[in-house]
């Protein structure tokens, strides 16, 4: 399915398009067949209704069709960007990323900050995977349940506001035909915020609270740990350089260009080290084990997809984008909070972010809310990483709460909440100041 429509993209033939959405609605059938719970009750909710919307607007299967192309370059995104993992595992450039936190084990302030940094720059390559990696690194310390979820939380969610190759980023500007580059010193700037809030409060929070490592030997990052970690930053920032480079020679859209790094990356690695002996298994890996592993997210991107699609035009939406319209010209705060209350409303009781935040940018033009498209784009992205953190139904907060032994709701609302919340409030102003 991927591969095909990366051809498709650059061939333009109508005809393979049809193709790519056929295989396309396959995957979908057979991700559907292997989901549990509630994901695959939501997908199936949503998937009907969208079909449900496409008929009543007279589109059909041309209509639902349409749909499917839509998410199909985020669903591309999302099953190539594991691959990115492979040269990080082959260097030992994890090995490094735990010696680090090791070495910051007896100073509780100093490990928080670690943690956060660590999946603010790895989580844009692992995605949620790097979560379940810094877990491992300190399963055996038994930290705070709170504090736990408090650092996997602010690291990822800060991050899902920046990087490209993350499926928020990349679906909004898509959608708004926005360049990356003219968003990501913003959305740095937006992420960084988030990780200053987070330890600031994780700082007052310690002073009440006690993380002990007693037991725990004291861990020194000798050279070739700290030289590790620094070619690892270095490659995160070549990996991003490179992208904004392609872009703007070619002008392709980021999604596809951070696809086709994906897999051009590894490649190049194996043929430059020689080291297709070592790389193989990591590539039969991610075939038998990562890709059958994204069927929940194959689901819900595709169903949420057709669904935003299919809501487009619609009357609902219409008197949707009116009423926003009609607040935003009283007030680009007002507008601000109505924005942020409704995807928290609608994500809060289970339907996917993209869904409603993909709809909201399809829906809605930055020139009749009297905005730029710039400070729409870090608005949504701002509630996508809040909804994100906070509902007890999405990706991020199910594997958090999994790892630490805590609810849904305890780990969003009560943990994180007041995080959230300053970061609202701070993320809206510094939304207004860019306006």
């Amino acid at each position: 399915m991927c591969f095909l429509f990366l051809i498709q993209y650059f061939a333009g033939l109508t005809w393979l398009g049809y193709v790519v959405v056929v295989i396309a609605v396959l995957a979908f059938i057979t991700s559907a067949y292997f989901s549990r719970g509630f994901p695959r009750i939501i997908g199936f909710i949503m998937m009907g209704t969208g079909i449900a919307l496409e008929f009543s607007k007279g589109a059909g299967f041309h209509g639902v069709s349409e749909g499917v192309l839509l998410i199909l370059p985020l669903l591309c995104l999302v099953t190539l960007s594991p691959m990115l993992s492979m040269p990080l595992k082959l260097n030992g450039y994890f090995q490094s990323v735990e010696s680090f936190l090791q070495n910051l084990l007896h100073h509780p302030r100093k490990l928080f900050f670690g943690i956060t940094s660590s999946l603010f720059i790895l989580s844009p390559i692992l995605n949620l995977g790097s979560i379940r990696i810094v877990s491992e690194f300190l399963e055996s310390l038994k930290l705070p349940s709170e504090m736990s979820a408090k650092s996997y939380l602010i690291g990822f969610s800060s991050a899902l506001m920046w990087s490209p190759y993350f499926a928020s980023v990349s679906l909004i500007l898509y959608y708004l035909n926005m360049p990356v580059g003219r968003y990501i010193i913003y959305g740095m700037g937006l992420s960084i915020l988030s990780l200053l809030i987070g330890n600031l409060l994780f700082y007052l929070w310690s002073r009440n609270h006690t993380v002990s490592a007693e037991g725990f030997p004291v861990v020194q990052l000798d050279k070739t740990h700290k030289w590790q970690l620094l070619k690892l930053i270095l490659f995160v920032m070549i990996l991003m350089s490179s992208s904004l480079a392609i872009e703007y020679v070619t002008k392709w859209s980021m999604v596809i260009i951070v696809s086709m790094i994906s897999v051009i990356l590894p490649l190049m690695w194996g043929v430059l080290t020689k080291s297709w002996r070592k790389l193989t298994p990591l590539i039969k890996g991610y075939r038998d084990q990562s890709v059958p592993m994204l069927n929940n997210e194959i689901m819900l991107f595709m169903s949420a997809g057709v669904l935003a699609h299919a809501l487009q035009g619609t009357t609902f939406a219409n008197k949707i984008s009116e009423l926003l319209i009609a607040i935003a010209e009283q007030s680009f705060l007002l507008f601000a909070m109505a924005i942020m209350a409704l995807v928290l409303l609608v994500t809060y009781i289970g339907i996917h972010q993209i869904a409603v935040i993909a709809a909201l940018a399809m829906q809605l033009n930055a020139d009749e809310l009297g905005i730029s498209t710039l400070s729409l784009a870090m608005l949504l992205l701002l509630t996508w990483s809040i909804s994100a953190a906070l509902s007890p139904f999405s990706g991020l907060n199910l594997m958090v709460s999994r790892l630490v032994g805590m609810t849904g709701v305890q780990t969003g609302l009560r943990t994180n909440g007041v995080h959230l919340l300053v970061l609202a409030i701070l993320g809206i102003s510094f939304v207004m100041m860019v306006k």
